[in-house]
């Protein structure tokens, strides 16, 4: 377990050590989840007994568990918003595609399909050339010359000039990731899914075709899964169900050197 740990506190040391964040505010924010853990592992109980349970589960002293459970929690910036949802229908939805299985342009305004529309069918609290104002802004769409037919810039919403909502998607989607993999280590093992595959033996050369394929394996994703999902949310909003529950489901890649085999010990004369 401790080696599992290290996997994934490694990453983590690096984006503090890149974004200024020291050792010991890291520590403090370990030292509340462990009081949060804890808390959900007792139960309930006495305000005073549940202090002492705490203490003896997380090593830690009473006072510091009284100290952190009254510490208000940082909350994490959202990556949700409306222009996610615009750029995910595009992405997913049929009736948004070329019929080639990619993202279509887009009138700017009238009827179905257009942008306008488009953003309508996410929110009417919002006027949609505001949305299409952040879009341009995040450099993720482009007006055409014509001023009237909107062009995607990119296959997935990656909002590179806006650092906290990036933050936000580091947080929900590892965080997500994470909380699977440890309810199935601590569980069954069948609770969420979580696989991957490992592929070795490539040359830098194939890797740009791996890229690649990942990225079509991610549209067929999304043209698949978004349109069967949006079908079961109306199915449930017609039968009265309580729509009470969300899923996220991701792709992910990282690529790296291969580890060099361990040299042969040396013969002994």
């Amino acid at each position: 377990m401790l080696g599992a740990l290290v996997a994934v506190l490694d990453p983590l040391a690096q984006l503090c050590v890149a974004r200024g964040i020291t050792a010991t505010t890291v520590e403090e924010l370990v030292r509340r989840s462990f009081v949060t853990a804890a808390t959900a592992a007792c139960g309930g109980g006495p305000k005073e007994r549940m202090t002492s349970r705490i203490s003896a589960i997380t090593g830690l002293t009473r006072r510091e568990v009284a100290r952190l459970a009254s510490v208000r929690v940082q909350e994490l910036p959202t990556p949700r918003s409306y222009v996610s949802e615009v750029l995910t229908r595009w992405l997913s939805l049929p009736q948004f595609s070329d019929g080639k299985g990619k993202p279509a342009r887009l009138r700017r305004t009238g009827p179905p399909p257009s942008f306008d529309s488009l953003a309508c069918e996410v929110t009417r609290d919002v006027h949609p050339a505001t949305i299409l104002s952040e879009l341009q802004r995040l450099r993720l769409v482009e007006l055409l010359a014509d001023g009237e037919t909107v062009a995607l810039l990119a296959d997935a919403f990656v909002p590179r000039n806006d650092a906290a909502r990036m933050m936000g998607f580091l947080g929900e989607n590892t965080g997500d990731h994470l909380r699977a993999a440890v309810t199935n280590v601590t569980g069954s093992g069948t609770e969420h899914f979580d696989q991957a595959l490992l592929a070795d033996e490539l040359s830098t050369e194939s890797m740009e075709q791996v890229r690649h394929l990942i990225t079509e394996q991610w549209r067929h994703l999304l043209a698949t899964l978004g349109p069967q999902l949006e079908a079961l949310m109306k199915a449930d909003a017609v039968a009265g169900r309580p729509q009470d529950q969300q899923v996220r489901i991701g792709l992910y890649s990282w690529t790296q050197g291969m580890p060099q085999p361990a040299a042969p010990p040396a013969d002994k004369l």
